[in-house]
């Protein structure tokens, strides 16, 4: 069923805004005087990544590079480094870039139009989106994960949302954005948290909801979903990404070249030690410093 399908409380959205505003965590980014900045990098860092592992790499982050300036000052791997152990290495790259492009084009300051932040290396229509509404306050539709489940549950009576669509994620937001910006920024967080904390993926907890009376999902008594779904993630243990990841750790390790013998000894399987080094060379993420001798990127 389409989500628009069911007709929207106006109740709704000032439900669900009214309890984030009694139990809202405490997030750095909600906190008064965060910088657009700072709403910028942790929006990077929270793509795939837990909330418990990005805030302690956030806090140092913005010690180190407070604007964006700072981080355009440094070479590349020094973002890789700085990156450590939150995965997927390449956003760091793409936030040091998304720096630089901020410093050269925008006088250092992140920009609020959605255009212009799309036009930076790494941003897509979501972290557009978010920076705008939750760093500058302008009123658009932000969709991530947890916004989709829970639309799709309260409104479209389903047990998860189908797989994503740009078209009909935002059409399903709009339809429950308050039109006055401040409170359509709040809705935006207070879905998104309802999704993460309460209305989870396996476990909701529905007896806590505060619009479990209005679920049209808990009021058809729970259905299974039998639509379409999203493709599956393959397993992390014995694969390319772990295997790179153990590349990247070593490099991160020194300020000096690793040899190759020292990533051979990192991974039994040469084939696939071969593939993942191609990899990280080929994304930029690492650099042959001489044959046999391998560094972060030093842009």
């Amino acid at each position: 069923m389409n989500v628009t399908a069911r007709s929207v409380s106006p109740d709704l959205s000032h439900t669900i805004s009214a309890w984030f505003g009694e139990n809202a965590r405490d997030l750095p980014w909600r906190r008064d005087g965060f910088s657009a900045w700072g709403t910028l990098v942790s929006e990077f860092m929270l793509q795939q990544t837990p909330v418990s592992r990005v805030i302690p790499r956030l806090t140092e982050w913005l010690e180190r590079w407070p604007a964006p300036a700072d981080l355009a000052a440094v070479p590349p791997g020094e973002a890789v480094r700085a990156w450590s152990s939150l995965g997927y290495p390449r956003r760091a790259l793409w936030l040091h870039a998304a720096a630089v492009q901020i410093t050269e084009r925008h006088g250092g300051v992140v920009p609020e139009d959605i255009d212009e932040l799309l036009a930076l290396t790494g941003i897509g229509d979501y972290t557009a989106r978010a920076v705008a509404a939750f760093a500058f306050g302008h009123r658009h539709p932000v969709v991530d994960t947890n916004t989709r489940r829970v639309i799709a549950r309260a409104v479209g009576g389903q047990g998860e949302p189908a797989p994503p669509s740009r078209a009909r994620d935002l059409d399903a937001m709009s339809a429950l954005l308050p039109q006055e910006p401040v409170a359509a920024a709040v809705f935006n967080a207070a879905i998104m948290e309802l999704g993460a904390v309460v209305c989870t993926s396996r476990s909701p907890r529905c007896e806590a909801c505060p619009i479990r009376d209005a679920c049209a999902w808990r009021a058809d008594g729970y259905p299974q979903y039998t639509g379409p779904k999203k493709a599956v993630q393959k397993k992390f243990e014995g694969s390319d990404r772990q295997v790179r990841g153990l590349i990247m750790a070593e490099l991160r390790a020194t300020h000096h070249p690793v040899t190759r013998a020292e990533i051979d000894g990192l991974w039994a399987e040469p084939v696939q030690l071969e593939r993942a080094l191609a990899g990280l060379l080929s994304d930029g993420l690492a650099v042959t410093v001489e044959a046999g001798m391998y560094a972060l990127s030093q842009g």
